[in-house]
Order: C-alpha cells, then structure tokens, then sequence
C-alpha cells in the first residue's frame, strides 16, 4: 500500500485577508480532493467489499442516469 502525501501551500497576497485567504486554501481542499481521498481510506476495506462498493455505486449510477 501507498500512501502520498499531498501538500498545498497557499500564500498570502497583498491586502488579503485572513478570512479571504482560508477561504482560499478551503477551496483548494475541496478542488484537489484530499478530503475524498482521506475519507476513502479512514477504514480497510476488503477486496470482496470494494467490489461491493463498486457495484452498488455503479447500480446508483444506472438507475440515475439510465
């Protein structure tokens, strides 16, 4: 198993506020996927469970779009 670790700098730019600036670093949070990656990975999961997973997502999907 692999584990990487992402990080994201952010810097503060001129006349920015503290506010603006977590705002900033939230955003880029939400848009690289961290949180999704971290929450996938909070539990081991099994190989028949992941397969599980993946089918009733996929069924979801069908049933959604299809």
């Amino acid at each position: 198993m692999c584990w990487c670790i992402m990080s994201l700098q952010v810097s503060i730019r001129e006349g920015e506020s503290q506010e603006s600036l977590l705002r900033r670093f939230q955003k880029m949070v939400q848009t690289s996927g961290i949180l999704r990656e971290v929450k996938a990975h909070r539990h081991f999961l099994s190989k028949g469970e992941t397969a599980r997973l993946k089918a009733q997502k996929s069924a979801r999907r069908r049933r959604r779009y299809g």
